[in-house]
């Protein structure tokens, strides 16, 4: 299955999002060739373990999010171990809070306990950022909050501005510093009505991703005060996260805040449109039971739900796309309960070309290639 929508999503005249990373190797050299002389000279030396192209990289990021310095790490896996450590030595609690869908619980194999040290508690299980009162109410001490914004796993949700800056707050009367988990912190603005200086402000650091919204090849950035920075540089050295050569990835992220960053509050902002489609088009089909959620995306990433198996979807998903070259559902589909799929739909600038019209009639193609309930 995974190879069809592979293929079907490479063929299809028509998808929602075509990202960079599903492209062949010489069409991502191509893009970079393309871009990379918008953003950088090329006729400078190369980097060597950090210098050069990637402090150039570091001293933006840093302007960007309003912090006194940034350090550039291979993944976001070491830069938020390495963060937290970091604080962890400062407060002397090597204790994160956290939410149980929280990336380093569900996705890094138990990472933060097993390499460096921390002690990870779960706030909630909720399908929503913790609350102020969470916070406050938490029967265990803890040094740090990790915030991930917005949570993907719940459905790449956001806590309103208010709620945050409470939630903040709320950390803070407790002496626990606040780190924001932010790979997609990028296309946070619109929701919340400020600019990303003023959101990461906020927080004590903040960890974003160069790939998974900018299109880069890889790396992220740890955000903060000066000192912490210049401590993480020497744990990432420890880590094995000092390079000798970094420029195709430096010069990808450069690429990405010039093209793609000024784009995605139009992209956000599309997804609602999207999203309102595709609620619209599965009640015009009858489907007794589907939702979108969050039921306005407050990103241009959001969830699916449909009361069928996974791999029923999935098989409507690609036999639509095998017969119309139209792909409305790109990505897997993942059980949720019994009888219950759930897939993640983004909306990039491939998906600004669609209408709500062409949306609802999409679903109701889909929802022919699906089973009577």
């Amino acid at each position: 299955m995974r190879e069809r929508r592979m293929a079907a999503r490479k063929a299809a005249r028509r998808v929602l999002w075509r990202p960079g990373v599903h492209g062949t190797i010489r069409e991502r050299l191509d893009w970079l060739t393309r871009t990379a002389p918008q953003v950088y000279d090329l006729d400078e030396q190369a980097d060597i373990y950090g210098d050069r192209i990637v402090a150039a990289l570091e001293e933006r990021v840093a302007g960007l999010l309003g912090t006194e310095a940034a350090a550039f790490f291979p993944t976001g896996t070491m830069a938020q171990q390495v963060a937290l450590r970091c604080w962890a030595a400062r407060t002397g609690d090597p204790t994160v809070a956290l939410h149980a869908l929280a990336h380093p619980e569900v996705h890094e194999r138990h990472a933060f306990s097993q390499v460096s040290g921390l002690r990870p508690v779960r706030v909630t299980g909720e399908r929503r950022l913790p609350t102020a009162a969470e916070i406050r109410d938490f029967e265990e001490t803890f040094g740090a909050l990790m915030l991930e914004l917005p949570l993907r796993d719940a459905g790449f949700v956001l806590p309103t501005w208010e709620e945050l800056t409470e939630v903040v707050e709320a950390a803070r009367e407790r002496d626990a510093v606040v780190h924001f988990d932010g790979a997609r912190l990028w296309e946070t603005t619109v929701h919340f009505g400020r600019p990303l200086e003023e959101i990461a402000g906020l927080a004590d650091s903040v960890y974003v991703s160069f790939y998974k919204s900018l299109g880069g090849f890889g790396g992220a950035a740890l955000c903060g005060p000066r000192t912490l920075v210049e401590e993480a540089k020497t744990w990432r050295h420890r880590y094995g996260g000092t390079i000798f050569q970094q420029f195709p990835t430096a010069l990808s992220a450069l690429a990405g805040l010039e093209t793609e960053l000024p784009r995605l509050p139009d992209h956000v902002r599309h997804a609602r449109v999207v999203a309102a489609a595709l609620r619209e088009g599965f009640a015009a089909a009858g489907l007794p039971w589907a939702r979108v959620h969050p039921r306005e995306p407050h990103t241009h990433e959001f969830q699916v739900w449909l009361p069928y198996d996974p791999d029923v979807a999935a098989e409507a998903a690609v036999r639509q796309a095998e017969e119309t070259s139209v792909l409305l559902f790109a990505g897997p589909w993942n059980h949720g309960g019994p009888d219950l799929a759930c897939t993640e739909v983004t909306v990039g600038a491939a998906g600004l070309e669609w209408t709500a019209d062409d949306v609802r009639a999409a679903v109701a193609d889909f929802v022919t290639r699906l089973p009577a309930l």
